[in-house]
């Protein structure tokens, strides 16, 4: 018997136009479908929609030509099993479709994970298809999807960044500071202080009373005062708006200083691409799963995995004091948040979780 499905779907051309399709599924031997509990919706996820051709992730759950999905990620249960392994009723986390249901085809299952290797997303890289079965609700259970994948980013870069020495920086300067990959390497990076750079963050007026509360930053500047940093040191910048205007405006004040420019997020999606003759370190895109293989291969997945949990909870902690929950149900809410985040108009302090029901 098939299964009726609702799933949110975007215009890839025009993400301002969207609209909610029906289709029937069926769950065939050896697969499960998931019913979706609740997910997350961030500018994380507004990115993922912006970078979805160049790094490939509108095919993860395809949608009819011309629009898309966007992944998000949060929380399903196992409604109907045709898998031996997992049960009807366990509880899973991960990588998710903007939709009531899914059916998976897990593999390589262990007690507390498994890969969804269904169709297309087989030959897609195993940073997304991996799920952890969660048997019940969990600490920070409403953080983990707003704050978790963005913060295994923050980690990673954090982590390349002193893998790296720095590059040789001795201040770091993050671009879209209020944004929460931005926060969680600031975090990260303060940790490390005074070992490490200096943490400069750049923001929007608007937002910088909330950065300066945070405490992750060593200093915060607005956008068009970055020409009032000091030129002669060597410095690493981490772009997590995308704003060409800005991050031109880095490079052509630091010059040869500039000794690190990594690109990471678009969060100021209509904003302009920078020029290609940029004085300084060539930008570059940072991608989180290379680093997440060399660090699994090194520490083993083990401890990679322990690692990261050890940071995360602690990120989790600082983090309940600023972050601000908001529950939301129905079609009508998932579609007003969506169009609210890609308008800009989301509170950095607020984290968005979704249901349908």
């Amino acid at each position: 018997m098939s299964t009726h499905i609702r799933e949110f779907t975007v215009n890839r051309k025009n993400y301002a136009e969207s609209k909610w399709v029906d289709r029937e599924a069926e769950v065939e031997d050896g697969q499960v479908l998931a019913e979706i509990e609740k997910f997350a919706f961030t500018a994380n996820n507004i990115t993922y929609a912006v970078a979805g051709d160049m790094l490939n992730y509108w095919a993860f759950f395809p949608a009819a030509e011309g629009w898309g999905k966007i992944p998000v990620w949060g929380f399903a249960r196992i409604v109907k099993s045709k898998c031996p392994e997992i049960p009807e009723g366990g509880r899973i986390y991960g990588y998710l479709p903007m939709a009531t249901s899914f059916v998976m085809q897990p593999e390589k299952v262990t007690a507390g994970s498994f890969l969804d290797l269904y169709k297309q997303r087989r030959e897609l890289h195993p940073v997304y298809n991996s799920y952890t079965r969660v048997e019940a609700k969990r600490p920070h259970d409403d953080l983990e999807p707003v704050l978790r994948p963005l913060y295994t980013t923050s980690f990673l870069i954090d982590d390349w960044l002193a893998d790296n020495d720095f590059f040789g920086a001795k201040q770091a300067l993050l671009l879209s500071a209020s944004s929460k990959t931005g926060l969680g390497l600031a975090y990260g990076l303060h940790r490390r202080r005074p070992d490490g750079p200096k943490v400069i963050g750049l923001t929007s007026k608007q937002n910088k009373a909330f950065v300066d509360g945070l405490g992750f930053y060593d200093q915060s500047l607005t956008y068009d005062e970055v020409t009032t940093l000091d030129a002669s040191v060597p410095t690493a910048v981490i772009d997590f708006a995308g704003n060409g205007d800005v991050i031109a405006a880095v490079h052509r004040h630091f010059k040869d200083n500039l000794v690190e420019s990594t690109t990471v997020g678009l969060s100021h999606k209509d904003a302009p691409r920078p020029p290609a003759d940029l004085p300084g370190a060539k930008p570059h895109l940072f991608f989180a799963p290379d680093q997440m293989k060399k660090r699994s291969d090194e520490w083993g997945r083990d401890g990679f995995d322990r690692k990261l949990g050890e940071s995360w909870n602690a990120f989790a902690t600082a983090s309940a004091g600023w972050m601000k929950v908001e529950r939301s149900k129905g079609e009508d809410a998932i579609a007003r948040v969506y169009a609210d985040m890609l308008a800009g108009k989301i509170n950095p302090a607020e984290g968005h979780i979704l249901s349908f029901k």
